[in-house]
């Protein structure tokens, strides 16, 4: 109603309003009236208000009073059920439209609400985008197979908490590759663990791809059998802890995939006699090149380039090898060689200068490189009589060109440097003794390991052995169970004396404090590697006492970790736990004494008339070849008794063919001599017979000519009996 025209009574407005209120909007008006936002109350396609259509007064003919207030339209204008939404309604009153943005003039605008909001926007749109960078790095690297790249290209997202996500697209990229790609998704995995891709992301990834094996079947009808595989691959790799199975089982639907896949995990693969083999091998890996293998086929490659000249094809030569942790090798035999065939020196110097240039040997293995032949200049300089300065010379002309950072290398000067104070010794013995550390744990090689020691400490100097073995565990303890077992393997292959060894883990443990700091499990990985050392026979239960005797106080490390060493060896088939407690000790479920008893057989069965090769395949099988003095001690203690010499036919084909090394039928000599007392009570001439087995051994090159017993019984060179 229009009150414009004239007065209107206060009761006529009341009556106006609660007729207003009750009544249908659609009665009132056949206009259609559009829903609006609440921010804004007027729509711009019509000119009026909601409040403009005019209603008739008391005595007007469309007044509510007099008709039915009901619509007589076919269009129902209620609300839908809900209370809102219908059409030619207001729509409900919290309803706002898709653009809707906050107000912040508004009295109940909530910054913080807003930024919370805005957040979770930005990081819906960050995941969105390392997703499709992280597909985009997989596809990269199945195409070029190169682990650095796509390293670096991962730590350039620098997003750390979506690394769970890389996880997953990479083994489910590989599922439904070919063997190659699966064996290299397992070694990019085991790559980037820790230092690119966080441990739990790794376990969270490996949930993900459990949790979607639902989804995976769908596509890749082999996936219980192919995640089952690559689960295992990664405990096997030390990168996914075992109790990943049971715990993962707890959380999912009994009826789903999943379970299928940590069971087919657990039983078909995990619970398998030599399963770590087999699974390394199933998609084609573990069949690696040695080291020798590769230095062989660098030394190939270069004598072919030299004869040769072609750059290109030595480029792709060095390309196939994958060895590019191992390219310094590369840049220490080319200069060699370069040294060695002085015409050659140029073109030699071309090929590193391009494979520099080119990225294809990057600047810390050229550094490392010409590193390593500053140290070996020495030994060269007996072939080579003016070693020094050609080396200086090459030195220079590699940095003048641009591809050698000279201030990286040590000084080398025309003469050799005197050494003489302790300290200086024992400090470049330390740098010295990290580097062939470090090179075993990529390499393995633990013939080489022992050439370094004893060039590097041609004295036998007691205390340069107790750095080395101080050194040896110190960097083990920082790494993975692989390096450990790797460290405990050396330690007993390496003929040390045991008073040396003693003296090492007094180091370790008087430095344990400072230790704790980066590594809080320290007092379990020192008593672990002390009782590993009892096992392997190392050293004897009563050095112990010895090293106890030098750590007095009650609470300090050094008591703890006896304490825990002693109850370690005191504990149930403690033999067989610590050998294994690393992933090594031989075959599973094998201890000690089952591979004493398993050497016994087999010596038994060749001297009976057994055959050499079999023998010989009998003992590659133990897979234990830092045990393999046992051998030799059993061997030479049944001929000394027997007085048949048929085993000394087996010494020879092991030590011939390298099953045996030199270490180690020092140290079965060793601890032979050792037994010697106890023997002559059976064999009377045990002692005449032992001097005379010695010098057959000397002779055949077997012992180093400085090998000697006492009367007493111990000898000289091993005392680690």
């Amino acid at each position: 109603m229009d009150f414009s025209d004239g007065f209107v009574s206060k009761e006529h407005r009341e009556l106006h309003r609660s007729a207003s209120e009750s009544a249908d909007p659609l009665s009132a008006s056949p206009l259609p009236v559009s829903a609006r936002s609440p921010k804004s109350p007027k729509s711009s396609k019509s000119p009026k208000s909601p409040k403009s259509p005019k209603i008739q007064g008391k005595h007007g003919k469309g007044s509510p009073l007099k008709h039915d207030r009901h619509s007589h339209s076919a269009v129902d204008g209620r609300p839908k059920k809900g209370g809102s939404g219908g059409k030619g309604t207001w729509g409900g009153l919290l309803d706002t439209d898709d653009n809707y943005t906050a107000d912040p003039n508004d009295p109940n605008f909530n910054s913080s609400e807003e930024c919370e909001n805005s957040d979770a926007r930005k990081e819906r749109v960050d995941f969105e985008e390392y997703k499709k960078k992280a597909t985009i790095i997989v596809e990269e690297y199945f195409a070029t197979d190169d682990i650095t790249s796509t390293a670096n290209e991962l730590g350039e997202l620098d997003r750390p908490t979506y690394s769970y996500y890389f996880v997953k697209k990479l083994v489910s990229k590989a599922m439904d590759r070919h063997d190659k790609e699966k064996e290299m998704a397992a070694v990019l995995l085991s790559a980037l663990y820790a230092d690119y891709i966080d441990p739990p992301q790794v376990y969270k990834g490996f949930c993900k791809l459990v949790e979607s094996a639902d989804d995976f079947i769908v596509d890749i009808p082999d996936t219980v059998d192919v995640l089952a595989l690559f689960i295992a691959r990664a405990v096997v790799d030390d990168i996914l802890p075992p109790a990943f199975l049971k715990k993962q089982m707890n959380y999912l639907p009994k009826d789903s995939k999943g379970i299928e896949v940590l069971k087919r995990a657990e039983k078909g693969y995990l619970a398998a006699p030599l399963h770590a083999e087999i699974i390394e091998r199933r998609w084609g890996g573990s069949k690696k090149m040695t080291v020798e293998d590769v230095k062989a086929k660098i030394n190939d490659l270069l004598i072919e380039y030299v004869v040769s000249g072609d750059k290109k094809e030595a480029c792709r030569c060095i390309k196939d090898l994958k060895v590019p942790f191992f390219h310094h090798e590369i840049v220490k035999r080319a200069l060699v060689m370069a040294m060695e065939r002085r015409q050659a020196e140029g073109q030699l110097l071309n090929l590193l200068k391009e494979a520099a240039e080119e990225g294809l040997i990057n600047s810390s293995q050229v550094s490392k490189g010409f590193g390593r032949m500053i140290d070996y200049v020495d030994d060269l300089s007996l072939d080579i009589p003016n070693a020094r300065g050609i080396l200086r010379s090459l030195i220079s002309k590699a940095a003048s060109e641009g591809w050698l950072c000279a201030s990286s290398l040590k000084s080398l000067s025309l003469q050799p440097e005197k050494r003489s104070l302790e300290d200086s010794v024992a400090r470049v013995f330390k740098t010295k003794a990290q580097s062939i550390i470090q090179e075993y744990f990529l390499s393995g090689d633990i013939s080489e390991v022992n050439s370094c020691v004893e060039s590097e400490n041609s004295t036998c100097s007691s205390e340069l052995n107790a750095i080395f073995v101080k050194r040896l565990i110190t960097l083990s303890m920082d790494r993975k169970n692989r390096e450990k077992e790797m460290a405990s393997v050396l330690l007993s292959s390496l003929c040390f004396p045991a008073d040396d060894v003693v003296n090492g883990f007094v180091m370790l443990i008087e430095s344990a404090d400072d230790t704790a700091l980066d590594n809080p499990v320290v007092v379990e990985d020192l008593a672990m590697f002390l009782a590993r050392s009892v096992v392997d026979e190392v050293l004897a239960p009563q050095h112990l006492e010895e090293i106890g005797s030098q750590c007095l106080a009650a609470e300090s490390i050094g008591s703890k970790v006896l304490k825990m060493a002693r109850s370690l060896l005191k504990a149930r088939l403690s033999g067989e736990r610590i050998l294994r407690c690393w992933g090594g000790g031989g075959r599973i479920g094998w201890a000690v004494e089952d591979v004493k008893d398993k050497i016994g057989k087999l010596l038994e069965e060749f001297e009976s008339g057994g055959d050499v090769r079999e023998a010989c395949r009998c003992m590659k099988e133990l897979g234990m070849p830092f045990f393999n003095h046992e051998v030799v001690k059993k061997a030479l203690v049944t001929i000394m008794e027997k007085k048949n010499e048929r085993l000394w036919i087996l010494l020879e084909e092991c030590f011939g063919s390298g099953l045996i090394t030199t270490n180690q039928m020092a140290k079965g000599f060793g601890r032979v001599v050792d037994s010697l007392d106890d023997l002559a009570l059976d064999v009377p001439d045990a002692r005449k017979q032992f001097t005379h087995y010695v010098e057959r051994a000397k002779n055949a090159g077997w012992l180093d000519s400085s090998f000697c017993f006492s009367k007493s019984g111990h000898s000289t060179e091993n005392g680690t009996g």
